[in-house]
């Protein structure tokens, strides 16, 4: 589990096909290194990843075929070369920004960047004509975005300033602390990203599609006392 604040930058070569060597900026380098152990859990770009072996400057972590399906860590020809780092949260941290599991749900692409007098505007969604990440995105993506929710790009927590009716883009204003401390200042329009839901959408979700699929339970019932302890949340 992660918080999407990010906390150093590095940059990402392939060992082989699944396996990648993160090398960590030397100025935030010991943020991740200090206590890192084999096993442990690092958020590049939002993929959740298990370091294999620590370097002197970085780690190995490994990739499993979905994940370099799903995310920008098997198209690094298409996204920014720089990577964004945040290790696991601890018991007790502080969270800054949001749950973020490091569950990629799926790509999307940078449609707009602009700068303003305050903060950079930015817009991501699918480009007209994608089809393949069009569906996606609509299938994995679109049902968990709202305007003042949250939400995870390259595994920044972000929050959705205003997106359509339909959740097929969406506009964040990113402060220029964030923008100048992670890989959106590399990100050139038409740049994939790596994007996930909030998960709590997500359990909302789940339930309420069990709800309304389940003859037991009528459309039009309350959430109640009796409901919440008959699906065990009492």
């Amino acid at each position: 589990m992660f918080t999407g604040l990010i906390q150093a930058l590095g940059t990402i070569e392939p060992v082989d096909r699944e396996r990648f060597n993160i090398s960590i900026q030397p100025q935030n380098a010991s943020i991740i290194l200090q206590d890192l152990a084999i096993g442990d859990s690092v958020a590049v770009d939002g993929v959740c990843l298990t370091v294999e072996e620590i370097l002197g400057d970085g780690f190995i972590a490994t990739a499993s075929p979905e994940t370099l399906q799903k995310t920008t860590l098997g198209k690094r020809d298409r996204a920014a070369n720089w990577v964004n780092l945040e290790t696991s949260l601890r018991l007790g941290g502080k969270i800054g920004g949001h749950f973020v599991t490091g569950h990629v749900d799926g790509l999307g692409y940078l449609l707009e960047s602009v700068a303003t007098a305050t903060s950079w505007e930015l817009r991501f969604g699918i480009p007209e004509g994608m089809t393949d990440d069009d569906r996606q995105w609509r299938e994995q993506i679109a049902r968990f975005i709202v305007p003042k929710g949250s939400i995870s790009v390259n595994g920044i927590s972000l929050t959705v300033a205003k997106c359509d009716a339909k959740g097929n883009w969406f506009e964040a204003a990113v402060i220029p602390h964030t923008y100048a401390s992670t890989n959106l200042a590399y990100l050139d329009v038409g740049g994939l990203v790596n994007i996930e839901g909030d998960v709590l959408g997500k359990y909302v979700d789940r339930l309420l599609s069990h709800r309304f699929s389940d003859p037991k339970h009528e459309a039009n019932k309350d959430i109640d006392m009796a409901f919440l302890a008959e699906n065990g949340y009492l």
